[in-house]
């Protein structure tokens, strides 16, 4: 037995599709397709979040440095203004890195729910339901190999697994 997959509550193996307490052996599966989900609007509010924090203190430096030639005031007020403003601005270097890493991770788990579907014992099932694209995405792949190797199933040229619709039925194109 060749193991595709293997988590907490996924195990893809070459002979059945284990999700949590359910395990749906691949024989009786016929066909497995996925359905993307509405985008979630605090996900996307998240990152735009996070790109305010990183452009914030840049603009505000900028509006210092306008705002001490703009005052026409002495050298040295000037340019204690515009230290104070560089100092800001240089402020983000520190958090950039924190911050894209968190922008990273936003894209990675993705902005929408993610469902696998598959045609088992002739009815629809939803094996899975998740807003982490990328185990998605690993889970999925570890479907499409099982049943692509599994013995009596079509050649890799004739599909089995689905696309995306917005609707949990199959589609004919790939």
């Amino acid at each position: 037995m060749i193991t595709y997959y293997d988590d907490r509550s996924v195990r893809v193996t070459s002979t059945a599709v284990r999700v949590d307490e359910h395990t749906y052996p691949l024989a009786e599966l016929t066909t497995v397709w996925h359905r993307r989900g509405d985008r979630s609007w605090r996900v996307l509010a998240g990152r735009g979040a996070i790109g305010a924090a990183l452009v914030g203190p840049l603009v505000a430096a900028l509006l210092g440095i306008a705002l001490a030639l703009w005052l026409h005031r002495s050298a040295v007020v000037t340019i204690a203004i515009v230290g104070v403003s560089v100092l800001l601005g240089l402020a983000v270097g520190p958090l950039a890195d924190v911050l894209f890493e968190h922008l990273d991770r936003s894209y990675t788990r993705g902005s929408r729910e993610m469902e696998m579907w598959a045609r088992w014992q002739g009815r629809p099932v939803c094996l899975l339901s998740t807003r982490d694209a990328l185990r998605f995405g690993q889970i999925y792949r570890a479907v499409q190999r099982a049943m692509e190797s599994a013995p009596g199933r079509p050649a890799p040229g004739q599909n089995v697994t689905g696309s995306s619709s917005s609707r949990p039925s199959p589609r004919s194109r790939p």
